[in-house]
């Protein structure tokens, strides 16, 4: 694992009227590392992790993704965007496609690889979850727990640099969620660098190399899985976790 930041926030801020959804994040992610994001509803974790690739424009701050500021104006975030996966808590899938289609469409569409191409991929990456079989199926045909693993790997198909996850398993059923999280895991274990806002908390143990909790729309205390549960150094960590472990 390197120690290179593939992303750095400086100053971040995003308002929505008055309310400071985040109120000054510094931060910077490691490539190779898997990063996990917890804290109460509405401290700011998923308008951090969606201001990552603009989906929400902050109001103030700096984003720089492998060197380049992707706030500055002349910056084409469309190229930035292709490099950084996301899946979120809904599986946003089109059901008028097949799972093939869902999958080849970007890589054909935006990185001009062959259909061919795009297909051995993707059959590739459906062999990997054990969703092979599913190919030629709906995302109406499929259990959540399907439809998620699908939601990766469609976005592993355009190769990103980094992966985004906006609590993936919130919306399963709990006997669904382990299948997803083993993917996860799996992909952590190849090196993938990922963000994982979460309230997984077993994840954040076993997986992560770094957790951050959020409150208020601050970085409230981060560390080693190790040195955050067993060792909380803030009173609002150590109240939070004490209702959620």
């Amino acid at each position: 694992m390197t120690t290179e930041a593939l992303i750095r926030v400086e100053g971040l801020k995003k308002h929505f009227g008055s309310l400071k959804a985040l109120d000054g994040i510094d931060l910077e992610l490691r490539k190779g590392e898997v990063t996990v994001i917890i804290g109460p509803s509405g401290s700011g974790k998923s308008t951090l992790l969606r201001s990552l690739n603009l989906l929400e424009r902050p109001t103030e701050g700096a984003i720089y993704f492998e060197g380049v500021n992707i706030l500055d104006p002349k910056t084409n975030i469309n190229l930035h965007r292709q490099r950084m996966g996301m899946v979120f808590q809904h599986f946003n899938l089109f059901p008028h496609m097949t799972i093939l289609r869902n999958m080849t469409l970007a890589p054909m569409k935006l990185l001009h690889e062959t259909p061919a191409a795009a297909t051995e991929e993707a059959m590739r990456l459906l062999d990997r979850v054990g969703l092979q079989d599913r190919a030629n199926a709906y995302p109406s045909q499929l259990s959540g727990g399907q439809k998620q693993r699908i939601a990766i790997v469609r976005a592993l198909c355009m190769h990103p640099d980094v992966m985004l996850f906006d609590e993936p398993t919130s919306a399963l059923d709990p006997e669904m969620v382990g299948e997803v999280l083993d993917v996860m895991q799996n992909l952590a274990r190849e090196g993938m660098t990922m963000i994982v806002v979460t309230h997984e908390m077993g994840f954040a143990k076993e997986v992560a190399n770094r957790v951050i909790f959020m409150d208020e729309g601050l970085i409230v205390e981060e560390g080693t899985p190790k040195e955050f549960f067993a060792h909380p150094q803030n009173a609002r960590t150590r109240d939070f976790l004490s209702k959620v472990l």
